[in-house]
């Protein structure tokens, strides 16, 4: 008879010392999401740590439209705030905080497609040896031959930013047309792991 009343007690005082805790670090377990994640420092999804390719072809995508990209911004360089200069963005969503927003790492980030988010491919030895030097511009990048330029209507992407995560996590999905005709799907995801210890990005690119 005591085990039984006993256990209801332990229940309590485990969720008195529970209640306790969170009154004390009020702050310590709190995920804050923020709306207008699209709006990204970024022209395009291309950078030295963001190469997403197969042996035979490089998908590069644009979170803003490429008519607006300056012609001398080295698109290996990935940030700069001049690109909230180029509007509109393609993507929208959401951000989401170990703590408060803006004095905190951001731990996640979701965009989606503004129906359509313009997602060109190249050649992966055409892109290869043009970025050898360091720098791409969209002059060099508009020049190669092998580019295919497409337009998704569907995007979603999620990336847990490096220090936001034990790893930095990128895992995106594009389907939509290209200029010619012809469906694309293209499903991105790193760290991909092959083996302990060895990750690498795993990269499905399919033209119908």
């Amino acid at each position: 008879m005591k085990s039984l009343l006993a256990a209801p007690r332990r229940a309590l005082l485990l969720l008195i010392v529970m209640a306790v805790l969170l009154l004390i670090a009020p702050g310590a377990y709190a995920k804050i999401r923020t709306p207008g994640g699209g709006d990204v420092p970024y022209y395009a999804l291309i950078n030295p740590l963001d190469l997403y390719h197969t042996d035979e072809w490089a998908v590069i995508v644009f979170y803003r439209p490429p008519d607006c990209v300056p012609d001398e911004f080295n698109l290996l360089e990935f940030f700069t705030v001049a690109a909230f200069e180029c509007t509109p963005p393609t993507t929208d969503g959401f951000l989401i905080w170990a703590g408060e927003p803006g004095l905190s790492t951001p731990i996640q980030s979701q965009l989606h497609g503004l129906g359509a988010v313009p997602v060109w491919f190249v050649a992966w030895p055409e892109l290869e040896a043009a970025i050898a030097d360091g720098s791409l511009t969209m002059p060099e990048l508009e020049a190669l031959p092998s580019l295919l330029i497409g337009s998704a209507s569907f995007y979603n992407e999620t990336t847990h930013p490096l220090g936001g995560a034990v790893v930095p996590m990128v895992n995106f999905v594009a389907d939509g047309t290209l200029a010619d005709g012809r469906s694309f799907h293209t499903h991105v995801t790193w760290p991909h792991v092959v083996s302990p210890g060895e990750t690498v990005p795993s990269v499905s690119i399919e033209f119908e």
